[in-house]
């Protein structure tokens, strides 16, 4: 893959929520999506804005503490993972993890470098970071899926 990018520039709550709603249509494919970044810089807020974009149409609930949040969104599987908890990542094998990550299923991934090498390969990775009282996207494409995520993200046309 090219490991392209794209970066929000400074964006607030409301521009946030904006361009989860502009990743929601092309999501409805799939995809694995880690969300990085530090402890208040808005991973759980875009992960909620992305799934209620997507018609998840029920309380978006932190998984926190549950560690995974599933969700049936028409046909898809949206799965919301939050690693923060995880001390050691052999402590994902017994979560039972492995039969989230089909290939028609959304899986979003909290925290995902507490999953070492127990996580599948991101499509897209969100890196989310505090830039003064707003908030900084940067977006890197993984896979071709990732590629055509992101090309969503930045406001580029795909290819069918």
């Amino acid at each position: 893959m090219s490991g392209a990018q794209w970066n929000s520039g400074p964006v607030d709550e409301t521009a946030m929520g904006a361009i989860a709603s502009r990743l929601a249509p092309a999501a409805h494919a799939g995809g694995i999506i880690y969300l990085e970044g530090d402890l208040g810089a808005g991973k759980t807020s875009f992960a909620r804005a992305l799934l209620n974009a997507m018609g998840a149409g029920e309380r978006i609930k932190s998984p926190t503490y549950s560690l995974v949040e599933s969700y049936r969104i028409g046909g898809l599987e949206a799965h919301h993972l939050d690693l923060y908890r995880i001390a050691d990542a052999g402590e994902l094998e017994w979560l039972g993890l492995g039969d989230l990550w089909t290939q028609d299923a959304l899986v979003l991934v909290e925290w995902p470098e507490r999953g070492g090498g127990a996580l599948p390969r991101a499509d897209l990775v969100l890196q989310i970071r505090h830039a003064g009282d707003r908030r900084e996207i940067a977006a890197r494409a993984h896979s071709e899926r990732g590629e055509g995520l992101l090309a969503v993200l930045a406001g580029r046309p795909t290819v069918a």
